[in-house]
């Protein structure tokens, strides 16, 4: 009986540490990408930053704090375990590790499916937040109609026959300008089946292509990873002719 109460007393105490670290472990995984993505100066690395790390950070924060939940559950109960036997340590010990399984299921999923739509809105405030020049001037952000006079003929073709979206930034007092790739099928749309940010571009194909005198017609496939809704957009591809500014 002794010696169970002094294993299971200093089991207790191990655990505590080890759920204690596993909290700090969260918290300092989330702070570093929030310092790295702090570090990055240039809206649009720090937009590319974001859009790759971002859900793997928080999903390995999510992790440590399973982690440090089954550290905590394999310290309830001891008083009774050394009174009636040490059957119900290892008792313990099953039901920790399967809820922390359970836990882990259900918070990937839910990650997979909400946090998507809050990763969207802060990607579209970087996006969308006023450049500075290197002359230190606000810019500003071209409108669709406006940027095509400032692209090459081949990257408005990108933006017509591939996923592929350009941003234009003027700087008028200067008329410095810069120009902003952005990959379409890295992001999630919101499904009109079940509503959630989980429908993505899976291929496209050209079943008209462009020519001087007539338009084109690009058939984009998408597909919800959730409930795995399928639909087709048809978009139209401008003449050639019109293509250059």
């Amino acid at each position: 009986m002794e010696t169970n109460s002094f294993f299971l007393s200093s089991w207790d105490q191990y655990m505590y540490i080890g759920a204690g670290i596993c909290v700090a472990l969260a918290v300092l995984i989330l702070l570093y990408h929030e310092f790295k993505v702090f570090q990055i100066k240039d809206y649009k690395e720090k937009y590319d930053y974001v859009n790759l790390h971002e859900v793997r950070y928080f999903w390995y924060a999510i992790v440590a704090l399973i982690l440090a939940g089954a550290c905590f559950l394999n310290t309830v109960y001891s008083s009774m375990i050394v009174e009636d036997g040490e059957r119900w340590f290892y008792v313990r010990l099953f039901i920790a590790v399967s809820l922390s399984v359970i836990a882990y299921f259900i918070f990937f999923s839910l990650v997979k499916i909400y946090y998507p739509g809050k990763l969207e809105k802060r990607l579209s405030k970087l996006r969308n937040t006023p450049r500075v020049s290197p002359q230190g001037n606000l810019m500003r952000k071209l409108t669709e109609s406006e940027e095509d006079h400032h692209l090459e003929p081949s990257q408005i073709k990108d933006e017509e026959v591939h996923s592929i979206d350009y941003d234009v930034w003027i700087d008028e007092k200067t008329g410095y300008k810069k120009i902003e790739k952005y990959q379409a099928y890295q992001h999630a749309e919101e499904c009109s089946e079940c509503g959630y940010y989980t429908m993505k571009i899976s291929r496209e194909e050209v079943e008209q292509s462009p020519t001087a005198s007539s338009t084109g017609l690009l058939l984009q496939h998408f597909k919800c990873s959730y409930c795995n809704h399928r639909e087709a957009r048809e978009i139209i591809v401008a003449k050639l002719s019109d293509n250059v500014a």
